[in-house]
């Protein structure tokens, strides 16, 4: 699946092995074990996990993907917002699962910095996106991650 990262195509490090991506029952399981490795780690979360029991291992990753398993499903927003401002979280956080265009502006507002998407036109789809709603009410989660 194409994955749309700083608003381009990029190669996705994660799929080539580079690193070891482990639900959060797995973590848990075998915090230990992964640790002893000396590779990155990626964390992929669905809704309904409960992010607080990571306590200071969150930043262990490099990489935390969230799951969209429907276009109507908001809670990765909320998770997302939680990951960025009250745990500080600074590595790469990617939108996974049913991810359309129409969320790709608030997904980024709320800290996403990565996207899998699904459908062509995607860099186009992205840059438009962004630039479709030029004022906000809200501060967006990051600043730093507040780029296109």
């Amino acid at each position: 699946m194409p994955l749309l990262k700083d608003g381009a195509l990029a190669d996705d490090p994660w799929q080539h092995g580079i690193g070891t991506l482990v639900d959060l029952e797995a973590w848990h399981a075998g915090r230990d074990a992964f640790l002893a490795h000396n590779a990155p780690l990626g964390l992929a979360l669905k809704p309904g996990d409960a992010v607080e029991t990571l306590g200071g291992d969150i930043h262990r990753f490099a990489l935390i993907t969230l799951d969209f398993p429907t276009f109507t499903d908001g809670r990765p927003y909320s998770v997302a917002r939680l990951l960025r401002e009250r745990y500080g979280y600074v590595g790469e956080l990617r939108a996974t699962g049913d991810v359309q265009r129409d969320q790709l502006s608030f997904l980024k507002r709320c800290g996403f910095d990565a996207f899998e998407v699904s459908h062509d036109g995607a860099v186009q789809d992205f840059a438009a996106a962004v630039a479709e709603i030029s004022v906000v009410y809200q501060p967006v989660s990051s600043g730093a991650h507040d780029r296109g």
